[in-house]
């Protein structure tokens, strides 16, 4: 049998860290994942809960926020359990094996605000730089390639 699955999508709060009696570390969050199809021009998203146990929990609630893409892969786990109203509850949640930072909100309003600023007139040259621009420049700084460290 398999129970496999990985997910890409943004958390839709900072993760909730706990810790057990025998101190081992748990998180839980929320992954907003959005679904292939649009209905009626919008996209439509699941929201997958996620739950990340000791060092991996840690790293997530420390470096990553609400709206922070991440993957996750892991696998599907059902459990149940009675409430205060004596009800039983039925919860169906993904156990994160890993979890890799994709992109930090403070990211992502970077690009967006990097794509929304009006581009510099003039024509560009055959790699689509705009003329006099080093296409080998990251965030205004050169990058000094030594050839030594080429693989090939």
């Amino acid at each position: 049998m398999i129970n496999r699955t990985i997910l890409v999508g943004r958390m839709t709060k900072d993760c909730d860290l706990r810790y057990t009696q025998s101190g081992k570390a748990v998180g839980n969050f929320t992954l907003a994942v959005n679904r292939p199809f649009k209905t009626n021009g919008e996209q439509q998203a699941d929201f997958i809960n996620c739950t990340v146990w000791d060092k991996g929990a840690e790293n997530l609630a420390n470096y990553m926020k609400k709206g922070s893409q991440v993957g996750v892969d892991g696998r599907i786990q059902t459990r149940n359990y009675e409430n205060k109203e004596g009800k039983t509850v039925f919860v169906t949640e993904v156990i994160a094996d890993s979890v890799q930072f994709l992109e930090t909100k403070d990211q992502s309003n970077n690009q967006q605000s990097s794509q929304e600023q009006p581009k510099k007139s003039g024509s560009n040259n055959e790699s689509g730089q705009p003329k006099g621009e080093d296409a080998f420049k990251v965030e205004g700084t050169p990058v000094d390639i030594d050839d030594s460290d080429l693989p090939f």
